[in-house]
């Protein structure tokens, strides 16, 4: 079989769903809507964490935190996507698709175990409330945020390499919205079988890992509610609760179709469909479950906007 030089060459061209759409301006302009909706909620979700001090807790700053995770992944992949449609031009150099690669791994890892620690916050505050900031004292929940970003980082930074040296045929057209590892793989002219099956394992390892510890935590905050004497404590325990866990379904339900499931299940309509999900609707939509539902959230942003609003 003939190689073409992937480091030297012209790159890779995306095909991804906007290319396999029956209604591709529709779906841009879906997208479009979708990715100013996760800037603006994220953004303004990270400003009302940051401006308003009786948010200065352990739950907003891991919060805040997602945000700022969503914020950038979606802003990773969706923009190029929209512009190449807009441009007809889908093609991405070889350093370009591996930068955004490890991006989306470093991104989506960090929000991973971020989630698990979210998950502890709330079993820590409704089950150990009276130790709550012994257990979630400042230097814990930065410790988190760090563990986050860095293990996920070095692990994006380790799959990275290791994909992007294989040498790739002569097809340079990943069937995929963005650079990920299953359909770029696909492209590989040498036998990558051992490293499918390294990047299932650690894929099976960082997904349901961090979902054992998050549904173990609700196991606990189940019992504990629903032994509260007060029908508002419980109530109050359920909206929080409730909220993380939709973020939860939605974002492990979509990693997991794209990483747990063998790859003779995976078609690529269907991966570009989980990935769309994943990357551009989940960080559209995280906020305002979160927000909505969320009294303190709502006030706060209510005293931002009246300070700016009617000045004193």
């Amino acid at each position: 079989m003939e190689f073409w030089n992937s480091t030297l060459g012209s790159g890779f061209i995306l095909v991804g769903i906007l290319d396999d759409s029956g209604s591709p301006e529709l779906l841009c302009a879906t997208i479009t809507t979708l990715y100013t909706l996760a800037l603006t909620s994220n953004g303004l979700l990270l400003l009302v964490i940051t401006m308003d001090v009786r948010l200065h807790v352990p739950m907003y700053l891991l919060l805040g935190q997602l945000s700022l995770m969503d914020l950038l992944l979606t802003s990773v992949i969706t923009p190029k996507a929209i512009m190449d449609f807009l441009l007809k031009d889908n093609t991405i150099s070889f350093g370009g698709c591996a930068f955004q690669m490890f991006l989306e791994l470093a991104l989506g890892g960090a929000e991973d175990l971020l989630l698990a620690f979210m998950a502890y916050d709330r079993y820590v505050a409704i089950c150990h409330p009276l130790n709550y900031m012994i257990f979630m004292r400042p230097s814990v929940c930065w410790f988190m945020v760090a563990t986050s970003w860095i293990l996920a980082s070095l692990m994006a930074l380790v799959f990275t390499i290791y994909t992007m040296q294989y040498p790739f045929c002569k097809s340079r057209e990943i069937r995929h919205l963005f650079c990920e590892i299953p359909p770029l793989l696909k492209l590989a002219c040498a036998d990558t079988s051992t490293y499918e099956l390294m990047v299932y394992l650690t894929g099976v390892s960082v997904l349901i890992l961090p979902l054992a510890v998050i549904l173990a935590s609700y196991v606990r905050i189940l019992f504990t509610v629903l032994h509260m004497p007060s029908h508002e404590g419980r109530k109050k325990a359920l909206v929080t609760c409730s909220s993380h866990l939709i973020v939860v379904g939605m974002w492990y339900g979509g990693a997991s179709f794209m990483y747990v499931l063998p790859s003779q299940f995976h078609s690529p309509k269907q991966d570009n469909v989980l990935s769309v999900f994943y990357t551009i609707v989940t960080p559209a939509l995280n906020p305002l479950i979160y927000s909505l539902r969320n009294k303190e959230v709502t006030g706060a942003l209510r005293r931002i906007l009246g300070k700016w609003l009617l000045p004193t």
